[in-house]
């Protein structure tokens, strides 16, 4: 969805993973200035309107990006509408403090996730960015590695989808892998279902990297997750990503 041409500060809607990190990385290259980072951290791991895992480290990410937006976290109770109203709260009392024109989201194809993007813009009086918004999902999942996003997976909830994945800087033979395997088990190749959760580790807009340490976990037959130990700041060429299996 586009916005006015008269609109130009942002506040990015930032979770750690692939989709709002895109989307943050569309709208700078396109000339709007970022002039906030928000990360919202819900208290249910069932949420409707936002991810779940390691939001926190968007504190990270922002120092990677070397940005010098103020980055606020904040929690949301995670309970369906309930939280939208809250983050609509939360996102009004920001704008009292910090100027901004347009809201940036990472969605693909979830309506519900849209209209209440919507409605939230609508209730602080700002416009909404979706550079994604009804992309080809398959043909997105390209696109990342081809620009130079380099992404890791952090959980897995669905059938079909191997525990290999997690932790893995993500490159074209697993994204055609991971279509491959969307078409034959029916999960969504960009994971826009919740049929997987992803961690940016580092992208065109990031002069720093994510590193990490962790170990995989399997809850059940087709539910995995990495549990990360440790993050940190590394340089561009450094390969820091050390997972236990």
């Amino acid at each position: 969805m586009r916005v006015l041409e008269m609109s130009r500060r942002i506040c990015s809607l930032l979770s750690g993973g692939k989709d709002s990190n895109y989307a943050l990385y569309r709208a700078l290259r396109e000339g709007y200035e970022l002039a906030c980072i928000v990360g919202f951290i819900p208290r249910r791991e069932d949420s409707w309107m936002f991810h779940v895992p390691y939001v926190p480290v968007v504190l990270l990410q922002a120092k990677a990006m070397e940005t010098s937006a103020p980055v606020f976290l904040l929690e949301v109770s995670g309970v369906k509408e309930r939280e939208v109203e809250e983050a609509a709260r939360e996102l009004k009392r920001i704008k009292e403090v910090v100027d901004f024109d347009i809201i940036v989201g990472g969605g693909l194809a979830s309506r519900y996730q849209l209209d209440r993007a919507k409605k939230i813009a609508s209730i602080i009086g700002v416009d909404v960015y979706t550079p994604s918004w009804g992309v080809d999902q398959e043909e997105y999942m390209r696109l990342l590695v081809r620009e130079g996003f380099e992404f890791i997976v952090t959980r897995i909830t669905t059938m079909g989808l191997p525990p290999r994945f997690l932790g893995k800087i993500i490159n074209y033979r697993d994204v055609e892998e991971i279509i491959a395997l969307s078409e034959k088990y029916g999960f969504n190749p960009s994971f826009e279902g919740g049929e997987a959760e992803t961690l940016v580790v580092y992208a065109p807009h990031y002069q720093k990297r994510i590193c990490l340490r962790g170990r995989k976990k399997s809850k059940s037959e087709f539910e995995h997750e990495l549990i990360v130990e440790e993050f940190w700041l590394g340089d561009p060429g450094t390969q820091c990503i050390n997972i236990i299996d």
